[in-house]
């Protein structure tokens, strides 16, 4: 909650307590925090913003108020019986818990502040890829346009107001409960959560050059669904390039107010499948047949992302990259169906020095040719996916087997570095920032039984330590083997 919500839930509280018990002479005073609540309901609404899981808060201080008003006008005139008095209290006490309960049970979250050195800045980019069509929409004329956020180092600015999880989420959280099915209240409040960026600040100035990582989202995500790590690795000196995709997030939405909305999963899942398990009779997107499926039209705009890093460490049309990326040291991270994106990009890619992939089977091309970088797998064991299944469905046993058998086949096929982590008891939202967005998740199946708090991190200690060894040359304890701090943990490395 946040703190003005905690004062109002408290003054109803107080409110609550003055109108149901007597009070003695010296203390009928407090029948006036009533009027209060209603004073700190006004100041909610103004300061930090309405919201529907406040409305039983809102209620109750307008009902305590007008029964204190009429104790006031119409003194010793009220006789209630006992029955519809305690219904009333009855009535009262539900009404305090609710108005407690929803929004803790939906809360305006905040993202703990990062342990590294730095504070974060970010600023955003439109970018059209005039040498590729636009599969995702139905003009055959349009071209490829990507929304990109870019997080970075920046000099401290602790006055500044903090950036937006969610920039466009009053356009973003309706894609979203449209393609999870669910209502779009559950994501209205988004528009309120900030995180611990600041917008366009100067970048800092401890070093010339900063290393780059391209960060790939989930299908039906978004660019910012794994803040909880991004904003880890830029606290430890690194910029961060979140991409919205369209095809492959809930909808992508441009400067000039178009809007491209994602796919449902039936819709999709055919061209994906084609990138992993080719069939002899490719599917179709829109008419057009896809033989090698949809993953190397994704991957694509990854060696796109980079030729326009390029352009802005040139002349940065924002004012404030120029001459900041190393992009001599280049990696990717992804989660879900980022991963494959992000470790076909790799298998294609030669400027990207290393490959973060999380929770998510290999396409045939990376599983036949396999990655010449160093490479992390972060993800689970099999019997954690069947748990999973069991408390909120998905993962028939041949995902389970699809996922484990190809990320292990590529593992043991690189070249390079290779570390393999499965953290037991941890569901595929797990790895974003999801366990935040309410505190039931695991009580409700959603997330796993291990602590979400532990789980961001483990994430981020070995996110960090791998994107450490191999793109700054800063050797970490952590990758040689088991570790005492982690030993939940199970970690296999191999050398070339």
């Amino acid at each position: 909650m946040r703190p003005i919500e905690i004062l109002l839930s408290l003054a109803n509280l107080l409110a609550f307590v003055s109108l149901v018990i007597p009070l003695p002479p010296a203390l009928r005073g407090m029948r006036y925090a009533a009027f209060i609540s209603l004073v700190i309901a006004i100041l909610q609404i103004v300061v930090e913003g309405p919201r529907w899981q406040m409305v039983p808060a809102y209620l109750l201080a307008l009902v305590f108020c007008l029964i204190a008003l009429f104790g006031i006008v119409t003194p010793n005139t009220l006789h209630i019986n006992r029955v519809f008095a305690g219904i009333g209290v009855g009535l009262g006490v539900l009404g305090i818990l609710v108005s407690i309960v929803l929004p803790i049970v939906l809360p305006v979250f905040h993202f703990p502040k990062p342990t590294g050195p730095y504070a974060i800045g970010t600023t955003t980019y439109h970018w059209v890829d005039t040498d590729r069509p636009e599969l995702f929409t139905t003009d055959p004329n349009d071209q490829r346009e990507l929304m990109a956020q870019v997080w970075y180092p920046a000099k401290d600015e602790p006055s500044a107001p903090r950036a937006p999880y969610i920039p466009d989420a009053e356009s973003i959280t309706p894609a979203l409960a449209r393609l999870t099915h669910l209502p779009v209240f559950l994501f209205t409040h988004f528009k309120y959560v900030t995180t611990n960026a600041v917008a366009d600040p100067p970048v800092a100035e401890d070093q010339a050059q900063y290393p780059v990582l391209i960060f790939l989202s989930g299908l039906d995500g978004f660019r910012q669904v794994n803040t909880f790590q991004v904003e880890e690795l830029v606290s430890q000196g690194y910029i961060v390039v979140g991409l919205d995709q369209p095809g492959a997030v809930a909808l992508v939405h441009f400067p000039d107010g178009r809007e491209v909305s994602g796919l449902f999963k039936d819709q999709i899942q055919p061209v994906i499948q084609q990138s992993v398990e080719p069939l002899a009779i490719a599917p179709t997107l829109f008419g057009k047949a896809l033989p090698d499926g949809i993953i190397p039209y994704f991957s694509a705009d990854v060696p796109f992302t980079l030729d326009q890093l390029a352009a802005i460490n040139e002349a940065d049309p924002n004012h404030i990259l120029t001459g900041r990326l190393d992009l001599g040291h280049a990696g990717i991270f992804g989660i879900s169906l980022g991963g494959i994106n992000a470790a076909e990009a790799c298998l294609k890619e030669p400027r990207l020095k290393a490959c973060l992939i999380m929770d998510v089977f290999m396409s045939a091309d990376v599983v036949k040719h396999g990655l010449q970088q160093p490479a992390m797998w972060i993800t689970r064991d099999a019997d954690s996916m069947r748990l999973e299944r069991a408390r909120s469905g998905g993962w028939t046993e041949k995902d389970i087997e699809q996922h484990q058998t190809t990320m292990r086949a590529v593992y043991e096929s690189l070249s390079g570095d290779g570390y393999y982590l499965q953290i037991p008891n941890m569901f595929h939202l797990n790895l974003t920032d999801f366990p935040y967005w309410s505190p039931i998740t695991s009580q409700l199946g959603l997330t796993g039984p291990i602590d979400s708090q532990r789980t961001f991190n483990i994430i981020n200690a070995y996110t960090v330590a791998f994107f450490d060894k191999h793109l700054k040359n800063q050797p970490s304890p952590l990758l040689d083997g088991a570790s005492k701090n982690y030993p939940e943990v199970h970690f296999e490395t191999r050398r070339p």
